[in-house]
């Protein structure tokens, strides 16, 4: 970085190796010292072997912006999901939200909020990185047509975001969004009054851990999985829960319960079915882990009046983790929406 240059002016060689390359982004300070997010680009040099040149512009689906915006415990490793959009045409970016993955700083405490809505200062930060950013009476500067992706908790981040600032984006894409607790809206009723209480009087206490590992052993290649991955900024068992995060995912589920109104094309991903058991099991390997899928599926048809639902079979709560033949699908699925949809 040359003289006099601060933290996140330019962009640098990533961790996924050729092609990727990030950007530190500051968002000032919190009772934990420098807060940032980290935006990572996919821009692959064209005169490498293999590399694919974008379609030219005017084809639907084409010439889009896609920022990617990842879930709780986790950051941005999914190359494959890059190169698809890429390959379609599209400037790939996907964010590592502030203290997550390439944004955790020491001394912070990992993917600690207390309301999801701070996370919009990490997207609008990226957006302007991207040349779409607004300024104060100002319009988007970026003509491109704007596709948000967002995994799980990611997914119920950019619904609100979506929600707060419609217009900006043209198509919104979740993957196993996390809409509704595993207990459903009844379940999440019981606990949300108690747990606001202790949210206020110790917002970082330690809650019971609920992430056996089974996920991890479906992904891992360290385990019986396919993917290679930071086990330090995605862990085997997930991070500690702390009672101001999950009352922030309680309240902000509670808003999509009552209705965000959205008015842009919604695609939801999401597995046929879920496997929530306290021992391991093989169909572990072909179901959401994480998620009750059916009450996410009610609640996604609720988002707002252009939403589409896809449950693909033996697909994994990242539904674009999972084994050849179920991404696959998804991919078709993805793909011939984005060409209806994600072209503005």
């Amino acid at each position: 970085m040359g003289r006099g240059r601060r933290e996140g002016e330019d962009w640098r060689p990533d961790v996924l190796g050729p092609g990727f390359e990030q950007r530190t982004l500051p968002l000032g300070e919190d009772d934990e010292g420098d807060v940032v997010a980290t935006l990572v680009r996919y821009a692959p040099d064209l005169s490498e072997p293999g590399a694919l040149r974008p379609p030219g512009s005017g084809t639907p689906g084409r010439d889009a912006d896609v920022l990617y915006v990842h879930g709780w415990s986790d950051y941005f490793f999914q190359a494959e999901h890059a190169r698809f959009w890429h390959q379609r045409g599209a400037r790939f970016y996907a964010l590592d939200l502030h203290k997550y993955g390439r944004s955790l700083r020491p001394g912070q405490t990992p993917g600690f909020t207390a309301d999801l809505r701070h996370y919009f200062r990490d997207v609008e930060a990226a957006l302007a990185v991207m040349g779409h950013g607004i300024l104060p009476g100002e319009r988007s500067r970026e003509d491109r047509p704007l596709v948000l992706v967002g995994h799980s908790t990611g997914g119920l981040t950019l619904s609100l975001w979506a929600a707060a600032f419609p217009g900006r984006a043209t198509a919104l894409v979740l993957n196993s969004p996390w809409l509704e607790f595993q207990a459903g809206s009844t379940g999440r009723a019981v606990v949300a009054p108690a747990l606001g209480l202790r949210s206020r009087l110790q917002p970082r206490g330690r809650m019971v851990a609920v992430d056996l590992g089974f996920y991890t052993r479906a992904v891992s290649r360290r385990f019986e999985g396919e993917w290679d991955y930071d086990l330090a900024w995605r862990p085997e068992h997930g991070f500690a829960l702390h009672p101001a995060w999950l009352d922030a995912v309680f309240r902000a589920q509670a808003d999509v319960a009552r209705g965000l109104g959205l008015d842009l094309p919604v695609l939801v991903l999401l597995s046929a079915r879920s496997t929530l058991l306290p021992v391991w099991s093989e169909a572990m390997r072909s179901s959401d882990t994480a998620l009750d899928v059916g009450h996410v599926a009610t609640r996604a048809v609720q988002l707002g009046s252009h939403v589409t639902l896809a449950r693909i079979e033996g697909a994994l709560h990242d539904v674009v983790l999972s084994a050849p033949e179920a991404r696959a699908h998804a991919y078709r699925v993805l793909g011939r929406w984005a060409d209806a949809y994600a072209g503005g």
